[in-house]
Parts: C-alpha cells; sequence; structure tokens
C-alpha cells in the first residue's frame, strides 16, 4: 500500500513539474527511508525520463518516421487511388506549392496521395504526407480551388499541427510507461493491462487526426498559410473561398469526414475573406483549365 500511494504522488509531481531530476532526488529520500525499494524507485526514474522526453523536440528524422506510420494508418483505411496519371498531376500542383512554403523541405519530402473514397475529406500527417479525397477534389471547379487545398494542408505541415497533436498522444504514452513500470511490481493481470494500455496508444495518436481533427485556430491558421502560398506561387487565393462554399453545399450537416473534423466552412470563408480582401480576381490561364479537366476525367 505504502508503495501504490507513493507512485500515484510521485506521478503527480512528475507530470506538473516535468523534471527528471527532481523526481530523482525525491526517489532517493523514499528510498532511504525505505518507503519504496531500489527497483521500484528505478522504475520510476525511468518513468520520468520517459515524460521529460515528451517535452523535447522531436527530430525531422523522427517527424518523418512518425508522419510515415500515422498516413500507412489512414490508408488501410482510405486506399490509395491507383491511377498513375492523375496521382502525377496532383504531386507535380503539391510539390510547386510546397516550394513557396516557409517549409519547403522535410526529411522525407512531401508526398501527396488521392485517397479512392467519395467522402470529402483529407489529412496532413507529420512529415509531408498530404492525404486528399477523391470527393474533395470535385469540390474544386478549377486548379485555384485544388491549389487551396492542397496549400491548406501543406500550411499544416508548415505549422507542424500534426506533430502538436502527436505530442500530446506521446505524453500519454509516456504515462502509461509510468503505470507499466509501476505494473512489474505488481504482477499478473495488472501488469497484462498496462502492457495492453501501452500497445493501444499509437492508434490514439491517429484517432485523434481521424475523428477529431485539428482544433479551430489550427484550422484558420493552415488556412493563412495556404493564402500565403498561393500569392507566392501566382494563384488566386480566392479559390480557397471558392472551394470553401462548394464544401459548404456539398456537405449534409453532421456528415462524415471534413463536416466532422473542421469548422464550418462559413467561419472559415469569413476569416480568409479577411486576409485576401478584395484582391484583384486573377484570370486562370487556358492551359491550366485545360489540365485541369483532363485530370478531372480521371477520377
Amino acid at each position: 500500500m505504502k508503495f501504490q500511494i507513493s507512485s500515484i504522488l510521485l506521478a503527480v509531481a512528475i507530470f506538473a513539474i516535468g523534471c527528471s531530476t527532481v523526481t530523482q532526488v525525491t526517489t532517493g529520500v523514499l528510498q532511504a527511508t525505505g518507503t519504496i525499494t531500489p527497483q521500484q524507485a528505478a522504475s520510476i526514474n525511468r518513468s520520468a525520463a520517459a515524460i521529460e522526453k515528451t517535452f523535447k523536440d522531436i527530430t525531422p528524422e523522427q517527424e518523418f518516421y512518425i508522419g510515415r506510420s500515422v498516413a500507412a494508418t489512414i490508408l488501410t483505411t482510405y486506399k490509395p487511388y491507383n491511377n498513375e496519371a492523375a496521382t502525377h498531376y496532383l504531386n507535380v500542383l503539391g510539390q510547386t506549392l510546397a516550394l513557396a512554403a516557409d517549409k519547403p523541405e522535410t526529411f522525407g519530402g512531401y508526398h501527396f496521395i488521392i485517397m479512392d473514397t467519395d467522402e470529402i475529406n483529407a489529412f496532413s500527417a507529420p512529415g509531408g504526407f498530404v492525404m486528399v479525397s477523391r470527393g474533395l477534389i470535385r469540390c474544386c471547379r478549377d486548379e485555384d480551388a485544388l491549389a487551396a487545398v492542397l496549400a491548406h494542408e501543406v500550411g499544416h505541415v508548415e505549422n507542424q499541427h500534426g506533430l502538436k497533436a502527436i505530442k500530446g498522444s506521446r505524453l500519454t504514452g509516456a504515462l502509461t510507461i509510468l503505470a507499466l513500470e509501476a505494473g512489474k511490481n505488481l504482477g499478473g493481470q495488472n501488469l497484462a493491462d498496462v502492457t495492453k494500455a501501452f500497445e493501444g496508444s499509437i492508434g490514439d495518436i491517429t484517432s485523434s487526426l481521424v475523428n477529431k481533427g485539428y482544433a479551430r485556430d489550427l484550422e484558420y491558421q493552415a488556412d493563412a498559410s495556404a493564402i500565403k502560398i498561393l500569392q507566392r506561387v501566382g494563384y488566386n487565393p480566392a479559390g480557397l473561398l471558392d472551394m470553401l462554399d462548394q464544401m459548404k453545399q456539398r456537405m449534409p450537416p453532421g456528415s462524415a469526414g471534413f463536416g466532422k473534423t473542421h469548422p464550418d466552412p462559413q467561419l472559415r470563408v469569413e476569416k480568409a475573406g479577411a486576409i485576401i480582401g478584395t484582391a484583384t480576381p486573377l484570370t486562370e490561364p487556358a492551359a491550366r483549365q485545360a489540365r485541369f479537366a483532363h485530370f478531372l476525367r480521371a477520377l
């Protein structure tokens, strides 16, 4: 009982302070007074180190591998669309936009994938993995609108929105490690339960992106980044407003995809419109119209 109580108190202290040095001193005192054993002290210190690690910056390489795992998980549900010409078009457009972002390069480069579903949806995983559904692409009436979709997702990557979401899940995973370490001193079914919880933490990461989406202020920030990218490349930023308007018309209230994980399109139109202002509309070149029409025929 002494160990269980001290473990709970230490867990709270570790979570609040986030400092393994303080924890090591504390466990040293508890060990000296016989409250916990040397093995239990080492277990708690390992847990403290794991939690402290969640607050450190993740390297670009780690970001890439995390994002690749998340993307692979998403693509088990939303299968990639098997059309080489359409995928090539999307990647040429996406790479062009990414080069104009504040973060033009990632460890493994940007990757743009078409998801074979009529659901209106898109995901951007850390490291530059952008997945856009056929349903969302069909909401775009021209290449300016499609460029706005991709620029918005690049904006999420640029601002590391996915990484911020994953950091929160990684903290949950570290707290699970704390339970796992304590479980080593408990054994039996308790150990089995905390081990299962630890293994499920990876699923929690993907679930936070698919089921909850990004916070509203992060969506607005991605729209602001998209407008900046579009202007740098020479696309009409009003394409973002047109795309959002089309989404609003085609998405019934409470629908899956964007309707579940994104703010009301009208709210985004108002925020983005205030940034765009009364900019002079750009005339879309005939060649751009033709290649976009050809792309749509492949969908």
